[in-house]
């Protein structure tokens, strides 16, 4: 179970980034509150998991699902590149949080 908390508390840090990106800085303060109050969430189901996993791989999963979720999101929907070594780059990501994962214990 805390693994799957984990996952939500990464997919969050995805929403609460994107929130700030729409809030463009202080321009839509609604964005921002919303932004703010997901990374709220996000902490405290970080925290959470953090009850029953080693912090070093769960802060590693946690952060990788949101630069995971944030770049896919940005290429996706906001037109950032889909460059192949972009891509390699976030594939790196998911290999380096899967192997923490792996060798972590």
């Amino acid at each position: 179970m805390a693994w799957f908390v984990l996952l939500v508390a990464g997919l969050l840090e995805t929403v609460w980034s994107l929130a700030l990106k729409r809030a463009g800085g202080l321009q839509r303060p609604g964005w921002l509150v919303f932004g703010i109050a997901v990374a709220l969430v996000s902490l405290g189901l970080l925290s959470l998991a953090l009850r029953e996993l080693p912090v070093g791989g769960a802060y590693a999963v946690w952060v990788g699902v949101g630069a995971v979720g944030v770049a896919g999101a940005g290429m996706l929907f906001l037109g950032e590149s889909a460059a192949p070594r972009r891509l390699v780059s976030v594939a790196a990501i998911v290999v380096g949080v899967a192997g923490l994962h792996l060798v972590g214990g």
